[in-house]
């Protein structure tokens, strides 16, 4: 779910396990690596979306997934009705599965945008306000809860810490064990940031919050979470690819795109110096060329409220401009979910539920995804009139350096074209 991969963005230390596995808090935006054609073509006049423009970034989508992505699907929609798609997949992932642009998608921690809009739709009906305690709504249920605010869970403010490490459920996460969690379950060991931080002091990225805000919304309207996101979102945006996954399962006659890990010696060796990862973890599935594993059949319900959405790049970038043009919520909820504090490992800042990057070609809005398998970006412009989304079929395969420069590029110059800039020409791809 986006909490942690190997982040790209993120240094490596033991909460990066807890990035990469996830939230996969994506690539930093930096410099894009080509050739300088591009640029120049832009600059002498061509479109973002001009089939030159198009051209090059089909070109690094394939170089990003022959590189370690292993497969990538990229949709940039500039606004004018003309949504540019690609899906490009290394030769022997094809046995699975034919990537598709309009394949659904574990979309992991981009959930959070979609529960922190609920969230903040209720503070507008005034049923929920930002400064209610979580004692008020969960009595008992989260340690210190009489310290933090809705509004601390929605910015990683809490002082909460991840379960995403601890012994009882890393088996969980990596397939090992077949388990059903309730979000109870996941706080009661939900642990104290180490060190400990006062609550409201200091950014710190925690699966945990979202948990306690979906049991939040469900306490205050009497509505189960998956109904809130149907009757809310996706069903009034038409958002017919997306749901809450509740088991591993993928819908019978849809398509779906098959995610991969690297195997447990292959993932050793990555965190190597980073993670001291015991030799029995890694992910379970069938194996794969390339020391990788199919993943597919992970069960990503366990993230509920903080990463279970299932959606396509289309729905969700329908969602996020939707939200961020002003259809979803009212002028002051969008200027309260904009308010942010500094995230600097998130490549800028973060307010609630909702990122901002500062890239080269500017500031973007949306957040970053991960589960194993599948990793995802998904941002717009400060309008909502542009959109782009990248989604990988890897977590942790994008942590080796080749893979990490290719897929940078990729989302660097799919986030330029998207905004109608020349993409970057300064660092190489090789």
């Amino acid at each position: 779910m986006s909490a942690s991969t190997l982040s790209r963005r993120h240094r490596i230390r033991r909460g990066a396990l807890i990035t990469a596995l996830t939230t996969c808090l994506g690539a930093a935006l930096v410099s894009c690596s080509n050739d300088g054609q591009d640029g120049a073509e832009l600059a002498a006049g061509q479109s973002a979306g001009s089939p030159a423009a198009a051209g090059r970034l089909s070109v690094l989508a394939q170089q990003a997934a022959d590189t370690g992505s292993l497969g990538v699907i990229v949709r940039v929609d500039s606004g004018d009705g003309k949504p540019v798609e690609i899906a490009k997949q290394a030769a022997w992932t094809k046995d699975d599965h034919r990537l598709a642009a309009g394949d659904r998608f574990r979309v992991g921690s981009n959930t959070k945008t979609l529960t922190a809009t609920l969230v903040l739709q209720q503070v507008a009906q005034q049923r929920i306000s930002l400064d209610d305690t979580v004692e008020k709504w969960l009595p008992g249920l989260v340690k210190g809860g009489e310290h933090i605010t809705i509004r601390m869970l929605l910015d990683h403010t809490s002082g909460l810490g991840d379960f995403l490490l601890t012994p009882e459920f890393l088996p969980s996460l990596t397939g090992q064990e077949k388990r059903t969690w309730t979000p109870q379950e996941l706080l009661a060991i939900t642990p104290e940031q180490d060190p400990p931080t006062e609550p409201g002091k200091t950014y710190s990225y925690s699966n945990a919050n979202y948990e306690a805000l979906g049991l939040i919304l469900e306490k205050a309207t009497g509505s189960s979470l998956a109904e809130l996101i149907e009757q809310k979102i996706t069903k009034p945006l038409g958002m017919k690819d997306s749901f809450l996954a509740t088991d591993a399962a993928w819908p019978a006659g849809k398509r779906h795109a098959t995610g991969y890990e690297p195997d447990a010696k292959r993932l050793k060796a990555l965190l190597s110096g980073a993670v001291d990862l015991p030799e029995d973890v890694g992910f379970v599935g069938p194996r794969r060329p390339g020391d990788n594993i199919d993943t597919a059949a992970i069960d990503p319900s366990w993230s509920w409220a903080a990463g279970g959405m299932v959606s396509t790049a289309q729905d969700w970038q329908r969602f996020l401009t939707a939200l961020m043009s002003g259809r979803l919520l009212p002028e002051a909820q969008m200027k309260q979910m904009r308010t942010t504090v500094d995230a600097p490992e998130e490549g800028g800042a973060y307010g609630l539920g909702l990122m901002k990057v500062d890239t080269p070609c500017g500031t973007v809005w949306g957040h970053t995804g991960g589960l194993p398998g599948y990793s995802s970006e998904i941002y717009t412009d400060a309008t909502g009139t542009r959109s782009v989304a990248v989604f990988t079929i890897t977590n942790f395969g994008i942590k080796e350096k080749k893979a990490a420069t290719t897929n940078k590029a990729l989302v660097d110059a799919a986030t330029c074209q998207m905004l109608g800039k020349p993409q970057p020409s300064d660092s190489p791809t090789g």
